[in-house]
């Protein structure tokens, strides 16, 4: 379909009512915004607007186009006393090309199309007009002596129709005690607008510390901007109630800015989440993804820890090998406490570990997700597993005692688990063992600690470029 053409006057909206007072964002006084975790944010837009004495309709421009109208709160703080809302209508039928011919379906436009002069110098204008049939899978239309599918050339339209936007608008009827200007705020709950906490945490040459920086990554995908807004976010399980709502259209997210001058954020207790708040406006522009900073810690004391981890299944028959090379897993961990240079509520989000090599260049060693975690609780990620510690683990005996007591089932097995180190340097392997049953060990060649009602922690020390032998003789009841 060739280009469309508005008609000059068109544009203008001209078919708005004439008691409709229009608000911009050249209007606006303040804005805040509080995101939530879970693709949810509060809008709180004020504006100084001229109002008329009586009723009229206010139409409140460039809020966002997945706002939820039943959310919506519209005060006045110059003249609350006599002024009330009567009625509310979201308008987000917006004004696009393909809109604007649905609209004239059964109505007439002009098609202009360029005819070559028969002197051969430049083209005509011969205009026709025809009647808009219909617009699915293309378009329909009814000359005065033939109908075409296709238009033949611009479409002339005389108007933009009522219903039609050019951006999301709420339209408030409303009562107006005075004519003057007056201070008015909208807030609303709206979709598209989301943030995730983002770590990058260093490790030390000698694992010991690491230092950490939180950044928080912002994405609007809300259809509308937010210039100098106050900033605030959410952190926590807000519970919601679900309701079937239309899908928000996608859009693609034009580019990402990081803020690298932003200092951290401030944190504050808020019912029983935790909301952190940046200390300046910042811009969130549509369809932007943004980071600002909002924590830093230095030489954070860190534990490393190789965990080989069993199965319950083990303890429930006969098997003899259990495995060969069996992977280790590496896992580093650290308190969220002041005294170890934290103390900060971290909000859930992913944690990336780097280390330098030998030549001073970082390099990525693993990553984690944390969920949200309290001051003075510990943080433990996952990393890995290890290269050069592997294990092989063995059912060495198993045989039935039969019943004792009240107990129907009675077992005794032992376990061989051989760990081999190729560093250079020793390490401790913790191995822990979710035992079935009620258990009992009564042979042992390394200590353990009953870490929970089924599971036992052994830790073994395995010589550099060398192996070590875990055996255990256990009794389970059941």
């Amino acid at each position: 379909m060739r280009a469309l053409l508005l008609a000059p006057l068109a544009f203008t909206l001209a078919a708005q009512s004439p008691r409709e007072i229009i608000t911009t964002l050249k209007d606006q006084q303040s804005l805040a915004v509080t995101i939530y975790n879970d693709n949810l944010a509060l809008v709180k837009d004020q504006r100084e607007v001229r109002l008329g004495k009586g009723e009229q309709a206010l139409a409140f421009q460039e809020v966002s186009a997945q706002i939820r109208p039943e959310t919506a709160l519209l005060r006045n703080l110059t003249l609350p006393k006599d002024f009330w809302v009567v009625e509310q209508n979201f308008d987000f039928d917006l004004l696009t090309p393909s809109k604007l011919l649905e609209k004239y379906v059964g109505q007439k436009v002009t098609i202009v199309r360029g005819v070559p002069n028969a002197e051969g110098a430049g083209a005509k204008d011969v205009r026709e007009e025809a009647t808009v049939l219909a617009t699915n899978n293309g378009v329909v239309l009814q000359f005065a002596d033939r109908i075409e599918t296709s238009a033949p050339g611009r479409i002339v339209y005389p108007k933009v129709p009522e219903s039609l936007r050019a951006r999301p608008t709420l339209v408030v009827d409303l009562h107006s005690g005075a004519e003057r200007a007056q201070k008015l705020e909208l807030s609303y709950l709206t979709g598209g607008l989301s943030w995730r906490a983002d770590y990058v945490a260093n490790l030390a040459a000698d694992e010991k510390t690491l230092d950490l920086s939180g950044w928080v990554t912002l994405t609007n995908q809300s259809g509308a901007a937010y210039p100098n807004a106050t900033l605030q976010l959410v952190a926590g399980d807000v519970n919601r109630v679900q309701s079937r709502r239309p899908a928000a259209p996608m859009m693609a997210m034009a580019r990402m800015e990081r803020d690298r001058s932003a200092p951290e954020m401030k944190e504050e207790s808020l019912f029983e989440y935790h909301l952190y708040t940046l200390d300046r406006p910042t811009t969130l522009k549509e369809n932007q993804t943004k980071q600002v900073a909002l924590l830093t810690a230095s030489s954070v004391p860190v534990r490393k820890e190789y965990l080989l981890r069993g199965d319950s299944y083990y303890y429930q028959g006969s098997y003899g090998d259990l495995g060969d090379k069996l992977k280790v897993g590496v896992f580093v961990e650290f308190d969220n406490k002041t005294e170890s240079r934290m103390g900060m509520p971290l909000p859930k989000g992913i944690v990336r570990v780097y280390k330098r090599d030998s030549e001073g260049r970082p390099q990525f060693v693993g990553e984690d997700s944390i969920d949200h975690t309290p001051k003075n609780e510990l943080v433990r990620l996952k990393l890995g597993d290890a290269f050069d510690v592997t294990a092989r683990r063995k059912q060495t005996d198993y045989k039935s005692l039969g019943k004792q007591g009240a107990w129907r089932n009675v077992y005794e097995m032992a376990f061989e688990v051989e760990l081999k180190n190729a560093k250079k340097e020793p390490v401790t392997v913790s191995v822990l063992e979710p035992i079935y049953g009620d258990w009992e060990i009564i042979q042992k060649s390394h200590n353990f600690t009953k870490e929970a009602a089924g599971t036992a922690k052994f830790k073994v020390e395995v010589p550099a470029e060398g192996s070590a032998t875990l055996t255990y003789r256990v009794r389970v009841k059941w």
